[in-house]
């Protein structure tokens, strides 16, 4: 577990964050630019000092200002992957990578062969950082701090000086880093496309404070949240488990709540699989009768749980769909005339093809005995 609670003044700005995240996962640092993500981090990482606070990684206590306890930077095994790659441009990739590798404190957990694997880092040791693209440096950025035996992981916008083809080449590898080593990572960004697909838990800051947190399905239905979003943006973030491949029709079926979603099949994945769907509120259309002779394919049978005012003439309805919440945002009009209310019985509609681009592999829950790397 991760302990956070400190206090900067960085001239007219003031940071005072507190926060708790679960180890391992992957928790998102999530707000508008200027909201004091970086600073926090650098916090944590112990590269910036605050005025007052306490950091407490998996028991350890990291940072004490009442105390006087204050571990230096290159002792708290964290790594840190920056926005901009920060290669030695001298140095091979090998020789960056076997750099960190010598300055690691602690047990070694992870080796560098299995983080050349990992990254796909092979076919580049022997280049130089300027015969790399921008994806390929930021991966060997993600394997250097890797190799430094961290107890804990930080990216700070590691992507946003990518395009969106770089941008979408290292995304898989941070999924696969999330999933396979179980190192606690904490992300900033404030893409919630990335977000969305790496995050297990969501730290939402505004003008320097924590004003919301939780886990991400949770976090998905948060006003703050969801102000910040904007309306097109908006929707339930759930889990569910692959059923069964349809690969005639390039699809899966996918078990959510007590029902399931058909979901364009964007890789082969086998059954029990556990998939991320963002199932966004503009696309959900309501019925309260159950719909037949229809080409939607999903349908989803639940509760209205609460309805709440989304601005202008719209509403937002919560659907219980049998353990999962989902959001539809229909027009105030049609809320009355459906005279719908908590409680009612209502079918949820959407079209198949509207979940291409939001279905993701999710993170495979960690059994409890699993140690954390460096325990």
């Amino acid at each position: 577990m991760l302990e956070v609670a400190v206090a900067k003044q960085l001239g007219a700005f003031g940071l005072d964050v507190r926060f708790t995240l679960p180890t391992p996962g992957a928790a998102a640092l999530f707000g508008p630019s200027g909201c004091g993500k970086t600073s926090t981090v650098n916090i944590i990482a112990g590269l910036s000092r605050p005025d007052r606070g306490r950091i407490v990684l998996d028991g350890e206590v990291l940072l004490d200002t009442d105390r006087g306890i204050e571990w230096p930077a290159e002792r708290r095994r964290i790594g840190y992957v920056f926005q901009d790659p920060r290669l030695f441009p001298h140095l091979t990739v090998a020789a960056n990578l076997k750099y960190a590798l010598r300055r690691a404190v602690g047990q070694p957990f992870v080796s560098f062969d299995s983080v050349a694997n990992l990254l796909d880092l092979g076919p580049l040791m022997q280049r130089h950082p300027h015969r790399l693209s921008g994806g390929e440096r930021q991966r060997v950025a993600i394997g250097r701090a890797l190799l430094s035996q961290p107890k804990l992981l930080l990216l700070d916008e590691p992507l946003a000086s990518l395009d969106l083809e770089r941008r979408e080449e290292v995304l898989p590898y941070l999924e696969s880093l999330r999933d396979q080593l179980s190192i606690p990572m904490v992300y900033v960004s404030h893409q919630f496309e990335e977000v969305l697909r790496l995050s297990t838990h969501i730290v939402l800051l505004q003008s320097g404070a924590v004003v919301a947190q939780g886990g991400i399905g949770d976090m998905s239905h948060d006003r703050r949240l969801r102000a910040l979003l904007g309306p097109d943006a908006v929707g339930a973030i759930i889990d569910g488990a692959v059923i069964a491949e349809d690969a005639a029709n390039g699809m899966l079926r996918v078990g959510v709540g007590r029902g399931e979603l058909n979901v364009l099949a964007e890789a082969p994945m086998a059954p029990g699989t556990r998939v991320r769907v963002q199932l966004l509120a503009r696309d959900i259309i309501v019925s309260t009768q159950r719909p037949t002779h229809l080409s939607v394919r999903n349908v989803l049978e639940g509760i209205v749980t609460t309805i709440d005012e989304d601005g202008g003439h719209a509403d937002i309805v919560s659907i219980d769909v049998g353990g999962a919440q989902i959001m539809a945002r229909i027009t105030r009009a049609a809320t009355r005339e459906l005279k719908l209310a908590p409680g009612a019985p209502v079918w949820a509609l959407v079209k198949t093809v509207s979940l291409s681009g939001h279905s993701f592999p999710a993170r495979p829950p960690i059994p409890a005995a699993t140690a954390s790397p460096g325990a």
